[in-house]
């Protein structure tokens, strides 16, 4: 029987004992007698998923091993479990176990249980290090650094510095990003579907220029990622609706900069449709695809993801649009057997712990669908004879003025979750300050309806004509249409407050 010597390193560094030097340690306490060396060299000690160590513990269940030496106890493993078992196949075919510099004897109750206390302080050191790299990976990652995986289709890496630090960053490929452009424009129109856009694409011997086959499932990826867009203040707006941690203010959002998506430091099992804590991060690198036409896309896939939990006759295409008045939280469709069938309810009202009594009145769904499809006829004919502002300028006026009403909305937010507690010299201050941004607000809105822009008048005209052929048309395109016109609906007490988008 032998002596076995175990060394492992994951990576080389210099302030890191290499695996020769382990073994060297581990000689010494052999004195001598002949021994087999097992060495892993580049992996991680989360887990036993090692060559050396199998081939290790397989000689040692076919009896050839008495002994194990190790350099350190770390470096044979770093899980309490995984630890346990091993400890527990030595006992089996009685085999010592030593650290060449920790000096412990397993063949004794202390050294046993120094062992232990020993294997808990590697494993939260292993922790420990995996939070410092994580932590670490996502500082990086909010000031756009490029952080490996693959390359986006319609882009190239190429050199840069950003904060004096030598990175990478996203350039455009003219050939790819003509194809992308394509795509996003047929998914743009609502007659596509991603079937449709597959089948033009090959009946056009249109290639994926990297040599793969185009598919839904490959597509559909595409038409979801930020990295693409040129994220101006609805892109912000749009993240910020979905309840995703954005880390850049709105102001940076001006329409050149692509975004990162990111899936942030708290784990969640939702699906990928869910943006919930999910962290944006502008990049460094400039979009090709307009905001609206991305946006556009974006929304029909979001539709798509949750149609099988929306297009059931007891919902209604408002569901998601409509916010109790009193607290704020939605208002959710609940069916009844009358001849009304649907109404919505304060998802709060009645639950533990909620003050809220419900909107104040009964809303049945057929009546407040019949009464947002003639306000939304009303506000479509408003904007039939406005032109569109062909010079650059006015637009970027127009968009600073979103930007900031943006940041009133946030402000005023901010400023009334400090209402709790406040003095009553601090209250006064809030009252004042809100009134005054308020006020901003309500002028900004109405700057922003006289002005509209529209680069999205050929897009009214097409949701016009939607309208127009309402009865037709599809639940997932009543909720496209709804999701471009209309922000928010909140009801109380019988009034009904729309916030629009245009």
């Amino acid at each position: 029987m032998y002596d076995a010597l175990y060394a492992r390193q994951s990576i080389e560094k210099k302030d890191s004992i290499s695996v020769e030097s382990q073994l060297e340690y581990c000689r010494y306490e052999t004195h001598g007698e002949a021994c087999i060396e097992y060495t892993d060299k580049g992996f991680s000690g989360k887990d036993t998923n090692r060559p050396g160590f199998e081939k290790m513990m397989n000689d040692i269940r076919a009896g050839k091993i008495k002994r194990v030496i190790v350099y350190k106890l770390d470096r044979i493993s770093r899980s309490i479990l995984d630890f346990a078992n091993m400890m527990e196949i030595f006992q089996k075919y009685h085999v010592a176990f030593v650290s060449s510099t920790e000096k412990f004897d397993t063949s004794t109750p202390i050294g046993r249980a120094m062992l232990n206390i020993c294997i808990v302080f590697a494993q939260l050191e292993r922790e420990t290090i995996q939070k410092r790299v994580t932590d670490a990976y996502y500082a990086r990652c909010k000031r756009g650094f490029y952080m490996g995986g693959r390359i986006p289709y319609g882009y190239r890496l190429t050199n840069t510095v950003i904060d004096n630090i030598r990175t990478s960053m996203y350039e455009e490929v003219p050939e790819e990003s003509e194809q992308l452009k394509l795509i996003y424009s047929m998914y743009a129109d609502t007659g596509n579907s991603l079937g449709d856009i597959v089948r033009y694409l090959n009946e056009h011997q249109i290639k994926n220029l990297r040599g793969a086959n185009w598919n839904t499932a490959r597509i559909s990826e595409m038409l979801r990622n930020p990295v693409y867009v040129q994220a101006d203040i609805d892109v912000y707006q749009f993240f910020q609706s979905q309840g995703a941690n954005i880390y850049n203010p709105a102001s940076d959002f001006t329409g050149y900069n692509a975004c990162y998506l990111y899936k942030g430091t708290v784990s969640t099992s939702r699906k990928q449709s869910d943006l919930s804590d999910k962290e944006i991060v502008l990049a460094p690198h400039k979009g090709f695809i307009p905001s609206k036409t991305w946006l556009a896309c974006r929304i029909r896939c979001l539709n798509n993801r949750q149609s099988t939990k929306t297009c059931k006759p007891k919902n209604s295409w408002l569901v998601g649009k409509v916010k109790c008045g009193k607290c704020g939280y939605a208002l959710t469709i609940r069916k009844a057997k009358t001849r009304w069938g649907r109404y919505f309810v304060c998802s709060q009202s009645g639950s533990r712990g909620s003050n809220c009594t419900g909107a104040g009145c009964t809303v049945y769904a057929d009546v407040l669908e019949e009464y947002m499809l003639v306000a939304i006829k009303e506000r479509l004919s408003e904007f039939q004879n406005l032109s569109c502002l062909s010079e650059t300028g006015e637009e970027q006026k127009y968009m600073t003025k979103k930007i900031r009403l943006t940041q009133i909305e946030e402000e005023i937010e901010e400023l009334l979750s400090k209402v709790s507690g406040a003095s009553g010299v601090l209250m006064k201050y809030i009252d004042e300050k809100v009134s005054e941004l308020d006020a901003e607000r309500k002028a900004l809105q109405e700057e922003i309806i006289t002005a509209n822009v529209t680069d999205t008048e050929g897009r009214l005209k097409q949701i016009t004509n939607h309208v127009k052929t309402w009865e037709t048309l599809s639940f997932e395109d009543r909720q496209a249409v709804v999701d471009t016109l209309i922000k928010v609906i909140r009801i109380a007490d019988g009034n009904i407050e729309i916030t629009w988008n245009i």
